[in-house]
């Protein structure tokens, strides 16, 4: 298999799984007294050393999930439930966010009558700081959070999260970034920042599955969606999963350290995959920002062609690629990141993405050259002959 989905799961880093066996073979709950349990506390308060070091954050400020969707849950609905009191019963997000927090502003606007202030993006998908200060301004003292991501998902577009927090800072405002797709890729530091709260996952960066972190700085306040046993800052309970928070420890340190030797590697190979694709179908759409992007990411609309029966027709040749996110694969709808460019529905509709990362190389690149002209061609046929019967 040709793997060109790294932004949806990336392999495990060998160091990573070393880590995850070694402490899968003890036996001990963390939040347990005797000798095993106390092991399996130290096991778990190592990594949280080591994550919070990597991503310029202190220990405290680390709490363990089981991933990005429930750290951007605990952000969004947590931070807004414990402002909520105060007055402050509106949501600030930009409308290319991940559906984990799309879905989470909906829920609340649905369910808890919060108002939500959505922040456009320009046609490479860029938020403005401006725009962000604009809104604030109009409402003044009801806003309880403001949430933005770091990276896109899908067409890798990178944000001046800095500048955004900072405009949030002026006003009195929490900022959530989801930076799920950007540690490992960009320099990610919580602190220079200024961001209240981060949220990051394991399987995007060499990790397992299943296991993740939110950043929350010590003087926010989220009210917990989990209610238990109070582990995580009395933020998030749930029995920690000590295996999967050593490798997703090793990981992220890893990840971070050979950001720069990443880079370059991955976006050569990349830039060599675009301009390789621009010749094979040069009627090709490059989506997303021409530089400020992932170094992996390269997200194309190939016009005439629906994106699923390309992908399908990819796959049949051994090519694992994306429609967009793997969350929402599989629904027959143009990527609304794309809308939020504006797009129009076809050219929404006629998009993948090729995500390279740690395993990927130039044979990569090569099988999908080889195999991309006659499955346009054929998505082609396949689309003309639907329209002559519709």
């Amino acid at each position: 298999m040709t793997y060109l989905d790294h932004a949806a799961t990336t392999p495990m880093l060998d160091e990573a799984l070393e880590a995850y066996v070694a402490t899968a073979r003890e036996v001990g709950n963390a939040s347990s007294l005797h000798a095993a349990g106390r092991r399996a506390r130290r096991r778990v308060e190592e990594s949280r050393e080591r994550v919070a070091a990597a991503l310029g954050a202190r220990p405290s400020e680390v709490i363990f999930t089981g991933g990005g969707t429930e750290s951007d849950n605990l952000a969004v609905k947590g931070i807004f439930w414990s402002r909520r009191e105060a007055g402050r019963d509106r949501v600030v997000s930009s409308a290319v966010e991940h559906h984990a927090v799309l879905d989470a502003v909906d829920w609340l606007c649905s369910h808890e009558d919060a108002g939500v202030g959505w922040l456009t993006v320009d046609e490479v998908g860029r938020l403005s700081p401006d725009a962000l200060r604009a809104e604030l301004a109009a409402h003044r003292d009801r806003v309880a959070l403001v949430t933005a991501m770091w990276a896109n998902n899908e067409v890798g577009t990178v944000q001046p999260v800095a500048e955004l927090a900072a405009v949030a800072a002026e006003h009195g405002v929490p900022f959530h970034t989801d930076a799920v797709q950007a540690v490992g890729q960009v320099p990610v530091d919580f602190a220079a920042s200024g961001v209240a709260a981060l949220t990051v996952t394991g399987h995007k960066l060499g990790g397992p599955t299943g296991v993740g972190a939110l950043l929350l700085a010590r003087d926010v306040t989220a009210t917990p969606l989990l209610h238990g046993g109070g582990q995580e800052r009395d933020v998030r309970s749930g029995t920690l999963d000590t295996a999967g928070i050593a490798a997703f420890a090793v990981a992220v340190e890893t990840a971070v350290k050979n950001q720069q030797s990443y880079v370059a590697r991955v976006a050569a190979l990349r830039d060599d995959l675009v301009e390789r694709v621009r010749q094979a179908v040069p009627e090709v759409v490059y989506n997303g920002a021409p530089t400020d992007r992932l170094p992996g990411n390269a997200h194309f609309s190939f016009p005439g062609c629906e994106g699923d029966a390309l992908l399908l027709l990819l796959d049949a040749q051994g090519i694992a690629c994306s429609t967009g996110s793997a969350c929402s694969a599989g629904v027959a709808q143009p990527s609304h990141v794309l809308l939020a460019m504006g797009a129009d529905n076809d050219r929404a509709r006629s998009s993948l993405r090729f995500s390279l990362g740690h395993t990927s190389t130039g044979a990569d690149v090569d099988a999908l050259i080889a195999a991309l002209p006659a499955a346009v061609e054929r998505a082609r046929r396949a689309g003309a002959i639907r329209s002559a019967r519709s």
